[in-house]
């Protein structure tokens, strides 16, 4: 059913279509030759809809993480020429305006003080209100949906530290140092069985799902492909580079609780320490790399670049804001006694029971 191949830590093939935008690519990047620079028209792209907002959109989405995916491990059935292609590059820029159209509604204050950026970074993260998500998880969840969040997470997990890392060279000093030290632990410190994405895979196996790389973005819905599509369209463009601190440091900033309860409900349901050193591992870690995170990065990055203090905190809060959409999304689906998945047949618990009650 799926295109990537079952197990495989590396390559994949185009997922199927859904919609104009994503079809256009597809067919692009699969008959057409790279050295050519006329492609045929390309769709238009639809314009805002206050009934559905761009991280709802699944033609929209898929099409740009594929055309974001050709920047990371690209895809088994692509010409590696397209990376750059100019038809390719101005078709994302396309759908990437559309896209921050949408993420605007997240902008806070235009001017804040160098000085500030920690403490409202903090303010954000000690946020309140949103869908509690690991909460149910801990202590209500059954195996299937815990295996359906499971396959969720996948899409971005599998690479989990690759997009910040594209901020590495375009810092300096000890801000530099600091994200470098942050990733240095998410890369395992250089052991490879300790790399957060490998130990996501060993939770991955526990639930009985194929640990394929983007093995699941069939399955998913826009909001969880938009989850992923946040962190690269400000890994890829350099332009927002002060957002992917922010970024970064609203997940490091909210990590340490969520992963606790994540853990207790994979205790619950009858995970071993191996299935839950994902989870656990980030308790411990993001303890530490909350405080560089808010301190040493972000903050250090707003007094290195005055006027960088807006976009950081528009990262934060995009990053937060979309994982409240994907919670929201996926509670309304289990509250419902519908699965979360497009698919449910994608992701299986063992024994070959539907991942879901």
């Amino acid at each position: 059913m799926f295109a990537c191949r079952p197990g495989s830590a590396g390559w994949m093939k185009l997922p199927p279509s859904r919609g104009c935008l994503s079809a256009w690519l597809v067919t692009t990047l699969t008959s057409a030759d790279p050295a050519v620079q006329d492609h045929g028209p390309v769709p238009p792209v639809p314009g805002l809809r206050p009934d559905r907002p761009a991280w709802h959109d699944d033609d929209l989405q898929l099409a740009l993480w594929c055309c974001y995916e050709l920047h990371y491990r690209g895809f088994d059935d692509v010409d590696e020429r397209w990376e750059w292609n100019p038809a390719v590059i101005g078709f994302r820029g396309t759908l990437e305006q559309r896209w921050l159209a949408s993420l605007r509604g997240f902008a806070g204050r235009s001017a804040v003080p160098s000085a500030a950026v920690p403490d409202m970074l903090t303010g954000l993260a000690r946020r309140t209100g949103g869908p509690d998500l690991s909460g149910y998880l801990a202590r209500e969840a059954d195996k299937g949906q815990f295996t359906e969040y499971v396959a969720h997470r996948s899409v971005y997990q599998l690479k989990e530290a690759d997009p910040h890392s594209f901020g590495i060279p375009r810092l300096a000093g000890p801000v530099k140092a600091a994200l470098v030290e942050i990733q240095a632990d998410e890369y395992g410190g250089g052991l490879p069985e300790r790399m957060h994405s490998e130990l996501f895979r060993s939770t991955m196996r526990w639930a009985g799902l194929d640990d394929g790389y983007g093995h699941y973005v069939p399955a998913v819905p826009a909001v969880t492909l938009a989850v992923s599509n946040l962190m690269s369209l400000f890994a890829l463009n350099r332009r927002w580079l002060g957002a992917l601190l922010g970024h970064l440091a609203a997940l490091e900033m909210t990590s340490t609780g969520p992963n606790r309860r994540y853990s207790a409900g994979a205790r619950r349901l009858g995970a071993d320490e191996a299935a839950r050193r994902y989870f656990d591992e980030h308790v411990q870690a993001d303890a530490v790399h909350e405080q560089i995170a808010a301190h040493d990065l972000c903050g250090g990055f707003a007094a290195q670049r005055p006027g960088a203090s807006a976009d950081i905190l528009f990262g934060a809060s995009c990053c937060l804001a979309l994982d409240d959409e994907l919670a929201r999304y996926v509670l309304s689906c289990w509250r419902a006694g519908r699965p979360s998945l497009l698919l449910p047949s994608a992701a299986r618990a063992p024994g070959g029971e539907p991942a879901r009650a």
